[in-house]
This record gives C-alpha cells, sequence and structure tokens, in this order.
C-alpha cells in the first residue's frame, strides 16, 4: 500500500548543525548522528584534540566536519565559533546546544567562581549563542532548528549536590519556550530534550561516587546515547515542522510523572 507521507524524514543533506560539547558523550554522539542523516556538522568543545579526531571520524565515514575551539562562559569564543561555521558551510540552521557541566556540590559550599561557571555554561552561553545563530538566520531568511538539552532535574530535584544544576536546567526549558514563541514568525522552531540518567563521562563519575543506580530504576538500566537519536533527528527533521516551544522528557521512566 502507498500512502503519502510528505513530513516523515530525516534526510538532513544541505543542512548546517552546530552541535556543542561534542567532544564526548552526547554532544559526540549528537555529531555523529547529524553527520549520518547527511548534515555538514560544526563541533565546538574546548578539548579540541577530541573535536579533530572525531572530525576525522566523521570525514573518514563520508561526512563532512568542522572542528572548532568553544568555551561555553567566553561569548567571544561562541560567536567566533558561528563564524567560522558558515564561513566553511554556509548559515547555520540546526543548533544543539549541549554544552553543560553539573555543580556537584552543596549550594551552600559553592564559590562563587564555581556558581558563575555553571551558570555561564549551562544557560548564558546557550542564549547567547542561540540569539547569535537566529540573528543570522533571520539576516539569511533562512528557517532554522534548535534544540537545547535540559533535564529531568527540570521536573524534580531530590537534593545531593546538585541544586543550581537543577535550577539552569529549569531555566533552559522556559528559554526555549520563550524564544520558541519570539522567533516563531522567522520560522525558526526552539525544543528541548530533557535526558534521564544516560551512560555518559558525566554519570560514569556519579556512579563512582554513589554506585550503580540500576537496581532503583523501574527497567534496571541506564539507556545509552543511540537511544536517543530518534528524539533528536525528529525535531531537527521536516517531521516537526510544526512542532516548537516543546520540551520532550526521554528518561526511559527513571522519574514520576506526578505526586499523589
Amino acid at each position: 500500500m502507498t500512502f503519502p507521507t510528505p513530513n516523515v524524514s530525516f534526510d538532513l543533506t544541505g543542512r548546517v548543525a552546530l552541535v556543542t560539547g561534542a567532544s564526548s558523550g552526547l554532544g559526540a554522539r549528537f555529531a555523529r548522528v547529524l553527520a549520518a542523516a547527511g548534515a555538514k556538522v560544526v563541533i565546538g568543545a574546548r578539548r579540541l584534540d577530541r573535536l579533530e579526531a572525531l572530525a576525522d571520524e566523521i570525514r573518514a565515514a563520508g561526512g563532512q566536519a568542522l572542528a572548532v575551539a568553544l568555551d561555553a562562559t567566553d561569548a567571544d569564543s561562541l560567536i567566533a565559533a558561528v563564524a567560522k561555521g558558515e564561513e566553511a558551510f554556509g548559515t547555520i540552521d540546526i543548533l544543539v546546544n549541549n554544552a553543560g557541566m553539573p555543580d556537584a556540590q552543596r549550594a551552600h559550599k559553592m564559590s562563587i567562581e564555581l556558581i558563575d561557571q555553571v551558570i555561564g555554561t549551562n544557560l548564558r552561553g546557550p542564549y547567547i549563542l542561540s540569539c547569535e545563530v537566529a540573528r543570522r538566520l533571520i539576516a539569511a531568511k533562512k528557517p532554522g532548528r534548535m534544540v537545547n538539552i535540559s533535564s529531568v532535574a527540570h521536573y524534580r530535584y531530590d537534593g545531593g549536590g546538585a541544586a543550581l544544576y537543577a535550577v539552569t536546567k529549569t531555566a533552559i526549558a522556559r528559554m526555549t519556550e520563550t524564544l520558541a514563541v519570539e522567533w516563531a514568525h522567522n520560522n525558526i522552531n526552539v525544543n528541548a530534550i530533557a535526558p534521564g540518567m544516560f551512560v555518559s563521562e558525566m554519570t560514569d563519575g556519579m556512579f563512582e561516587r554513589i554506585g550503580d543506580p540500576r537496581e532503583h530504576l523501574p527497567r534496571k538500566r541506564v539507556p545509552e546515547p543511540a537511544q536517543m537519536d530518534s528524539t533528536l533527528l525528529y525535531l531537527v527533521s521536516p517531521a516537526s515542522e510544526v512542532v516548537t516551544g516543546a520540551v520532550i522528557r526521554v528518561d526511559d521512566g527513571q522519574s514520576a510523572r506526578a505526586r499523589m
């Protein structure tokens, strides 16, 4: 049976994506997935050696990639990364704001420097970068897609030394909703993914501190980054053309949905 589904496509041929925090974990996976779907990818992080290795891997697989040094707390660095990506591949029309850091300290024990770093990395940086990408898209009169990485900590926090992280991830969710409204008439869709616990360098470190959490999870497992591929591709592809301002929780049932 033939039935037309014109919006069901994950083909990103001709698109240009910028992924932050791409030197490891979810960010590296996001870059590989977008490149495999046909996008030219600009990968940014502080660890340039890792980025170059990832760019080489993507090129060897037939994709196109550019590694750029990027510090999420440095506005000039963010703006320069967008300029370099545009110079190499054209206007960036996919942005994945993935760079982030945990605080891993009790709130009252955090230094002012750490507070500034967490807010700078997790909120200020993504906001500046979103505005810079949007400014160039609007000037070029092109549509775009932005995906911000929030967290299930936006919905629930049970203590343990990540209060400011939770605050910034709630701010990212609200930023997603407000910028979606701000740029709707420019055909820039802004959405967010709120992951639960996934296998990553960040969770590896957490497991070392608190032990293996699998026995306490409903499905007795911690998902792999590949299990978020379809959500990312949905949000940056034609499949989600009319979806903007959404925050999609992807947590394998790890967190409660309602309080009694």
